[in-house]
């Protein structure tokens, strides 16, 4: 018979252990298939077969900035999202800037305190700002230590061309195509840049020819002479992206691709911006001006402005992203189909050629960064490669099997009521359903291709037409100089000073005038250190193009 001492030692070691076993593993501690029992959280010793997600599923709240204020969703609030947090035990508090993004990235690298993840357009600054900085960590490194399984969710051509000189790599990018990528999906690649018209409008007009500056300018005029109003409302016969402190998205690559303007030649960065053919369209625009065709309102109007505005048809002509206005089209579709912007033919160089737009690049559109504060390394690892992994992109993608898809027809696809409000109207599908991209931060376009539904309009034909006019040009990202290099301090002004001269060039009221301002932006470019960047430039085309050998076989 024990003593009392002896069994109040016993009792005391009995909840030692029950408390470590709990602790160290909780639900994961269950007896596996076969009855065996598996090893504490920090015992388990995980291959790259091993998705290591599933070693500790216990609640945990990460904080996930997304560096875009347009950006309205919240987790937790729609079945995708309730389910992922439910399967994995991760919950995300999504957070975006209220006002200005690049002030509010700054102020967060300049406090040294960035929440766990950080998910920013892989152009930005910032991105080489907090690498430098250290206020990110190396996913390698995370990975050799606490999830393997990265290196299989992952593919091996992005892991590369993400690696800095430091040898790691801090940043994993969506909506990113690599060589392996084009060689399997190319054919059905799309573009999201597109020439766009109001239908109704367009076919009035007799579908005139607008790639030659003459056809162009004389369709604006009809159009604004047709259709002065649009519900009591003054027509806009001319839209594209916003202006910004760098320019206009439209007036820069843009165009330039549908002018067909190469970006290199003979192994050789082309320097587009000065091709007769850009210039040429360049005063094309600043007559349409001259003509009353170009709305004040292009010029100050941000993205929820021009929104409202594409809702209520008011633009006869747009050089901008079809992707970017999917509600606005949907809501001109339920009030008239005739009122839908339809894509077409739009400016042209001399030769009439094909555009050659930009298809998926291996860069992606943004990237999604870990802190070094981040709360738990392990979980945050392991979370991103679950997120990477094909079984991530079918839960963020289709949710929850039974509720929002199901394998109909030998496919898995949404189930036919999700279907039907995803293409009738996208916000209240995101905030039902959760689904389809409506987390994009690590979304892979390629995966997903084989569970979306096809296209139907208002969105259809705009899709079908840029098939055939994609392009890759992963070689030509990231050579920009960025962060605090000589050559970053001096693209940056440049940069800064065609955000100034662009819409001046717009706005002058001659051809003398245009030919002023820009002799004087090309001088001015030239003192800030244009020829310093361009060797840069050319220099990382030139690694870029090694980076990309590996993986062309």
């Amino acid at each position: 018979m024990l003593k009392p001492k002896s069994l109040l030692l016993l009792m005391f070691a009995l909840i030692v252990a029950f408390t470590t076993a709990c602790s160290s593993g909780g639900a994961n501690n269950a007896p596996a298939k076969g009855g065996e029992e598996q090893p504490a959280a920090e015992e388990v010793k995980l291959t790259r077969d091993d998705p290591g997600w599933k070693v500790d599923t216990s609640p945990i709240t990460f904080d996930w900035y997304i560096n875009f204020a347009w950006f309205p969703n919240k987790w937790g609030e729609d079945i995708t999202s309730q389910y992922v947090t439910e399967k994995t035990g991760v919950n995300l508090n999504l957070i975006v800037p209220a006002g200005n993004e690049t002030e509010k990235m700054n102020a967060m690298i300049a406090s040294g305190s960035l929440p766990d993840f950080i998910t920013i357009a892989w152009s930005e600054d910032a991105v080489k700002k907090m690498i430098e900085g250290g206020l990110v960590l190396p996913l390698n490194e995370l990975a050799d230590q606490y999830d393997p399984y990265f290196y299989k969710a992952t593919d091996p051509a992005k892991v590369s061309w993400y690696t800095q000189e430091d040898g790691n790599v801090y940043g994993y990018p969506n909506a990113s195509s690599s060589p392996k990528d084009y060689e399997k999906f190319g054919d059905n690649f799309t573009s999201t840049q597109t020439f766009l018209v109001r239908k109704d409008m367009y076919e009035a007009l007799g579908k005139p020819d607008m790639r030659t500056p003459e056809g162009f300018l004389k369709a604006l005029e009809d159009a604004k002479k047709m259709f002065p109003d649009v519900n009591g409302q003054p027509l806009i016969p001319f839209g594209m992206h916003d202006f910004h402190e760098k320019g206009n998205y439209s007036l820069e690559a843009y165009i330039q691709n549908f002018l067909a303007i190469p970006w290199e030649k003979d192994g050789k960065l082309y320097d587009r911006t000065t091709d007769p053919e850009y210039v040429k369209w360049l005063k094309t625009l600043r007559q349409a001006n001259e003509k009353g065709l170009l709305s004040k309102d292009i010029f100050v109007d941000k993205r929820p402005q021009m929104e409202e505005k594409i809702a209520q048809g008011r633009y006869f002509a747009m050089l901008y992203q079809r992707n970017d206005m999917a509600n606005q089209q949907n809501v001109l579709y339920a009030n008239d189909p005739n009122s839908i912007y339809i894509a077409v033919d739009g400016p042209a160089n001399a030769a009439l050629d094909q555009p050659t737009l930009s298809g998926p690049s291996i860069s992606g559109w943004t990237v999604t960064l870990i802190s070094k504060n981040v709360k738990d390394k392990a979980r945050a690892i392991r979370f991103l490669s679950y997120m990477i992994s094909e079984e991530g992109q079918r839960d963020t993608y289709l949710g929850k099997q039974g509720v929002t898809w199901d394998t109909i027809d030998g496919k898995d696809q949404f189930l036919p009521e999700v279907a039907e409000l995803l293409n009738s109207d996208r916000g209240a599908f995101d905030k039902k359903y959760g689904a389809s991209h409506t987390f994009w931060m690590l979304m892979d376009t390629n995966t997903t291709m084989a569970w979306a539904p096809p296209a139907v309009e208002p969105f259809k034909q705009t899709e079908d037409w840029t098939r055939g006019k994609s392009h890759s040009f992963s070689q030509f990202d990231q050579i920009d100089p960025q962060g605090n290099s000589e050559e970053g301090v001096m693209n940056t002004k440049i940069l800064q000073e065609w955000g100034k001269v662009a819409p001046k060039l717009l706005l002058a009221k001659s051809d003398a005038e245009f030919d002023q301002v820009w002799d004087g932006y090309l001088k001015k470019r030239d003192e800030l250190g244009y020829a310093k960047v361009w060797e840069y430039k050319q220099k990382k085309y030139e690694e870029n193009m090694a980076k990309l050998a590996e993986f062309i076989k």
